[in-house]
C-alpha cells in the first residue's frame, strides 16, 4: 500500500508559524517573542541565546546598531518570518 505526502503537507499548511514577535520599541525593533508550538513567551536576549544554542535552526542573530538581533533565516516561506 502506498501513502500520500499529502496529509503531512496538509498539516503542515495549518500549523502557525513557530515563533511571533509580541512585543516591539517605538523605533520598531522586535523585544518579545511567543514560540507557538511550545507556548515559550522570550524577551529578544533570551531568544537570542536560544537560538545561539541551536534550538532555533531557521533563525539566526544579526548585529544591528550594536544590538544582537534575532531573525529568521532568508528563504522563500513566509511561515517562518517573525512579525
Amino acid at each position: 500500500m502506498r501513502l500520500s505526502a499529502t496529509p503531512h503537507i496538509e498539516r503542515m499548511m495549518n500549523m502557525p508559524k513557530r515563533v511571533s514577535v509580541t512585543r516591539e520599541s517605538e523605533t520598531g525593533r522586535n523585544l518579545g517573542f511567543h514560540d507557538n508550538y511550545t507556548g515559550t513567551n522570550m524577551n529578544r536576549p533570551q531568544f537570542v541565546r536560544q537560538i545561539e544554542n541551536g534550538n532555533y535552526p531557521h533563525h539566526h542573530v544579526r548585529v544591528i546598531n550594536g544590538v544582537k538581533t534575532p531573525v529568521s533565516n532568508p528563504d522563500r516561506s513566509t511561515r517562518n518570518n517573525l512579525g
